[in-house]
């Protein structure tokens, strides 16, 4: 090769988009350059590895390869192996092997069996696995270790265990490999007992047993390990901060991103998505603002999966606004997980026809919609009461985009009619669908049911629940919720005295604050101590104003004891987010908008109060409970008491 020709191929390694690429391929073609093997192999390479969404023309720069080597057919069987369709990459390697009089060699067999993995196809997996067999590559430690994470994927930690075995001298990257395995595989134990026979632990051995801890819940180990580690990385630290959000442990992932900080490693994309994650959660609005200027500050507003994560997090915490303006800044085009999050933000806002024009402007952009997408749209329909057009959008997925409703979409439409009063509608549509009901269908039925107090429907709907998940305790609870607001304490006694003897648990309410960038949690009932105590003492004072200057009447009818009227007040005066916002008010400076996280639905009674407190006190109250926001302001709610 000359000088022009070497040129060509160093700038070659240099392009970032297919445009640069076809720009050489032009002067490689003038020369006669595009005809030699070793430029044609590094063209193809380049763009089926290097070059985003650039594979299709690598496929086309093959088709048009006369004589085509192995090194082609590898190439193009790795970049077909990390598609959405592996399959593909499987197909090619069956065409290598009809044409080339050639073997396969470790590169072939370790490119295909990745796909065979990401496929999760087992058969294929062991058939190459014969193959390489065959060829005597099956202990090659390339080869190998790819086999050992197709095992793992396809859950065989046996047949993983037994690959690893006979590696000759496995290397660090097949022991990370066996170990992976059997994580994915639920073997913990074998995890531990293979990490602590490792003859060199580097850091990636490390991470990966963290990153396994983490991905089965074991949060406790998962600190042990991580203050064992002798050397921590940018990879350590995300994947802590991320299994902590994930597990519910929010503070804790605060704390880890502050001491992150602090022992000076810049946040990666992991972490800040993972701090953010328990900002959203949490309903951490105020730490999600500190972490937005921070990500101005560090210039990182170019990572899309961190503008979504800011995105979700303003939705989750009840800020739209805030939302809407990270959307519209984002650089770039809007990719459809930002799309999404939006239309979903705006839906628990009970904003169904500012979604609907955001999924318009979607469409209008060239964005393709995809199944999540749409139930998105069909949330927001049925929480703002939308029936007409929910009806429209369910048939225009199948329709216009060829997406199947899958048991989510028909979840949505049963939510829609039910929240409408239309229950028997709602009824229907279940019984009609074209697909098995699982317990979430019925179950989101019971709630509409317990929504407008119908209490026959409800009853028909519970005992198809008890086929399905007769150990479901929230089910004995909403219809005995139904039935105490009925009056009906005989069947009330019934479904107490059930839930007793099948050792069934009412979970507890928990309502969680944000003071100071400090989480505090109340739950109903818990242990007095001195925050309780603070503020059980502001909310009987809140409860004896909003009497005075509210006209407050207790709503006892869903309290679920055949007791005297005293104990009812009571028993609700001590629901977890009454205390959240009393605390609030005691801590908070004057004029601050009270948020707070609930993990069940809001009952009616504390929907009444925090109407009345917005008024009385002149706040500004946002709750989120299970299914939606609340934004009290006034003595209105957002919902329009549509919930």
């Amino acid at each position: 090769m000359n000088n022009f020709e070497h040129l060509c191929v160093s700038l070659l390694k240099h392009c970032k988009t297919l445009k640069n690429v076809k720009q050489i391929q032009a002067h490689a073609c003038k020369t006669g350059l595009d005809t030699h093997p070793y430029f044609s192999g590094k063209l193809l390479l380049h763009c089926a590895i290097s070059i985003f969404d650039s594979l299709d023309y690598a496929r086309l720069l093959f088709l048009h390869t006369p004589n085509p080597d192995v090194f082609m057919y590898n190439t193009l069987i790795r970049g077909l192996s990390e598609t959405d369709s592996p399959q593909n990459s499987l197909l090619t390697f069956i065409q290598m092997r009809r044409k080339l009089e050639l073997p396969p060699d470790s590169f072939s067999f370790a490119f295909v069996v990745k796909a065979a993995a990401n496929l999760r196809c087992l058969r294929a997996g062991f058939q190459l696995h014969c193959q390489a067999l065959v060829h005597g590559l099956d202990t090659h430690l390339f080869v190998g270790t790819t086999l050992i994470i197709m095992y793992a994927e396809c859950g065989c930690v046996v047949s993983a265990r037994k690959v690893f075995d006979e590696m000759f001298q496995p290397n660090v990257v097949a022991w990370n490999a066996v170990v992976t395995a059997c994580f994915r595989c639920d073997d913990v134990k074998g995890a531990e007992n293979l990490f602590d026979r490792m003859p060199i632990r580097n850091l990636m051995s490390w991470n990966v047993m963290l990153g396994g801890y983490v991905k089965k819940g074991e949060i406790g180990l998962a600190k042990k390990l991580f203050l064992e580690m002798p050397i921590k990385d940018d990879v350590s630290w995300s994947t802590m901060i991320v299994g902590c959000a994930h597990n519910g442990c929010f503070d804790e992932a605060f704390g880890l991103f502050r001491e992150l900080q602090h022992v000076g490693i810049r946040p990666n994309e992991a972490s800040l998505t993972g701090v953010l994650s328990a900002c959203a959660q949490a309903g951490a609005f105020e730490f999600g603002k500190i972490l937005h200027g921070y990500i101005d500050k560090a210039g990182l507003v170019w990572i899309s999966s961190v503008n979504n994560a800011l995105l979700d997090t303003y939705s989750k915490c009840g800020n739209v606004g805030m939302a809407r303006l990270v959307f519209e800044r984002m650089p770039g085009k809007k990719s459809l997980v930002s799309w999404t999050s939006m239309m979903a933000g705006l839906a628990m806002q009970g904003y169904g026809e500012e979604a609907m024009k955001i999924f318009d402007k979607m469409e209008k952009s060239g964005v393709r919609p995809d199944g999540i997408t749409f139930i998105s749209i069909l949330y927001a329909c049925s929480h703002a009461g939308l029936i007409e057009e929910g009806c429209g959008y369910f048939s225009k997925m199948r329709e216009i985009y060829g997406i199947e409703p899958a048991i989510e979409h028909y979840g949505c439409m049963v939510d829609l009619y039910g929240r409408a009063g239309q229950l028997q509608k709602a009824y229907e549509f279940v019984i009609q669908m074209p697909i098995s009901h699982n317990a979430i269908i019925w179950r989101t039925l019971l709630g509409a049911c317990s929504i407008h107090n119908d209490v026959e429907l409800a009853e028909q709907v519970k005992e198809r629940l008890s086929e399905l998940d007769p150990n479901n305790s929230s089910d004995h609870v909403l219809l005995s919720n139904i039935y105490a607001v009925a009056g009906k304490w005989k069947h009330v006694a019934t479904v107490r005295r059930s839930m007793t003897d099948q050792r069934l648990k009412k979970i507890p309410g928990w309502s969680m604050i944000e003071v100071d960038k400090v989480m505090y949690s109340f739950v109903a009932g818990q242990k007095q101590n001195k925050i309780t105590e603070e503020a059980y003492q502001k909310l009987r004072e809140i409860m004896l104003k909003l009497r005075v200057e509210g006209g407050y009447v207790p709503e006892v009818g869903n309290v679920l004891h055949d007791i005297e009227a005293e104990e009812k007040e009571d028993s609700l005066s001590k629901h977890s987010e009454k205390l959240a916002v009393a605390f609030g008010i005691a801590r908070l400076c004057k004029g601050s908008v009270i948020r707070i996280v609930k993990n069940l639905r809001v009952c009616k009674d504390c929907h009444i109060v925090m109407n009345l407190i917005s008024k009385v006190y002149g706040l500004e109250i946002v709750v989120r409970d299970r299914s939606r926001f609340h934004s009290f302001k006034d003595g209105s709610c957002s919902c329009r008491d549509y919930w």
